[in-house]
């Protein structure tokens, strides 16, 4: 997975936490409403200055909207950006759902 189609993904997930549309966010950090779209599909490629605006606008430090980016390509973390991929594109409803069902099974691994 590309760094930047992870950083979309990042950008839309802590988005949605804030409960932002892409226009608010865009309005927060005087970008185009379509360029934050570009960006959370991974189209475009985000200078630094556009990732420190963005991290600003959602309220969050640049460390956390960066947190260890560049180490995508391990295994065990690919499989649960996998998940997390699949699940941030699903409606909250179903998110708490799965999350639920996951969290009974990492409970009966566990005992």
């Amino acid at each position: 997975m590309s760094i930047a189609i992870e950083l979309g993904n990042r950008i839309r997930y802590y988005r949605k936490q804030k409960r932002l549309s892409q226009e608010e966010l865009a309005e927060l950090c005087d970008f185009h409403p379509t360029y934050i779209g570009q960006l959370e599909r991974g189209e475009k490629n985000a200078t630094l200055e556009s990732v420190n605006k963005l991290s600003h606008g959602l309220g969050i430090s640049l460390d956390e909207l960066l947190k260890d980016i560049d180490t995508l390509n391990s295994s065990v973390e690919n499989v649960a950006l996998g998940v997390y991929h699949k699940l941030i594109k699903l409606p909250k409803k179903d998110q708490e759902k799965i999350a639920a069902i996951v969290c009974e099974i990492i409970d009966l691994i566990q005992d």
